[in-house]
């Protein structure tokens, strides 16, 4: 294999978060609540995953106010979009290694 895990994004509600993220468009971003609901995480546990993911500049965090409501926004970087890129690489080789080749299924079948 040529790719190795990245080890932020392999926990696996990190790689949840990320892969919400990735699905929307290069400047969009998902409202806290949003995320929340998609990953099934409790706040404390989403606020803790994220700002990991933000330490190693995966992810921006926006906050502001609308009204007198604070909001929170995440989208992901350009830097937090070539690392899912190469780690969902590096899933796609363990997986494609695991699956039986089909010269090995066509001899064993008969």
């Amino acid at each position: 294999m040529d790719n190795d895990p990245d080890e932020i994004i392999h926990q696996p509600l990190r790689l949840r978060i990320m892969a919400a993220l990735n699905s929307l468009g290069p400047h969009e971003a998902a409202e806290f609540t949003q995320l929340r609901a998609s990953v099934r995480a409790t706040d404390g546990n989403l606020g803790a995953h994220l700002t990991t993911l933000e330490r190693a500049g995966y992810i921006a965090v926006h906050k502001d106010f609308v009204g007198r409501r604070p909001r929170t926004r995440v989208a992901m970087t350009a830097r937090g979009r070539g690392a899912f890129a190469r780690h969902i690489a590096y899933l796609r080789e363990v997986i494609e290694a695991a699956e039986p080749s089909r010269e090995t299924t066509s001899h064993t079948s008969g």
